[in-house]
């Protein structure tokens, strides 16, 4: 099953320093029967896209904790496409996060299908994102048309063999 793991930066160097995503249980976000259900009209790539785009919401809020722990994230959404055994995936019932999944195994990189990351330009909105979300999680509608225009910006895909050059 293809999952899409939020991720930063950071946490991506971590994982390639220890060979995997982990420790499990990891939250991922994949084309479940809920979300399926839901968006009754779409076509595989477009459920796809959903979790995806929900995966790079996550990295947002991964983002926010880092920065509040005083770690240096750059102001970048990274999203983990990952190839999972589908009996390391269990998919919630939150009716919020329809393609929310949880994952029992830590994912060596070697199933790293591709990574998803936001391109320079982005970088202004999502740092405005950053620090927009509490806000915008209390109900603050001028901090969520913040946090909404981060996510205009498109993920840019790049091969597994280029994790290098996005970590320097």
């Amino acid at each position: 099953m293809r999952v899409y793991l939020p991720c930063t930066l950071p946490a991506l160097a971590k994982a390639v320093d220890a060979g995997e995503l982990g420790p499990a249980p990891l939250t991922g976000y994949a084309v479940t029967p809920a979300l399926t259900e839901w968006y009754a009209s779409g076509d595989t790539e477009e459920l796809e896209y959903v979790a995806l785009t929900e995966a790079a919401r996550a990295s947002l809020r991964m983002l926010t904790a880092d920065r509040a722990d005083g770690v240096a994230a750059a102001p970048r959404r990274v999203v983990v496409a990952a190839e999972v055994p589908d009996h390391a995936v269990s998919a919630g019932v939150d009716l919020e996060e329809r393609a929310r999944v949880r994952l029992s195994e830590p994912v060596p990189l070697a199933k790293v299908a591709s990574v998803h990351i936001d391109d320079l330009d982005a970088t202004s909105d999502i740092e405005a994102a950053i620090v927009a979300l509490p806000a915008a999680d209390g109900g603050d509608d001028d901090a969520r048309f913040t946090v909404d225009g981060a996510e205009a910006h498109e993920l840019m895909w790049y091969a597994t063999q280029e994790i290098p050059d996005l970590l320097r």
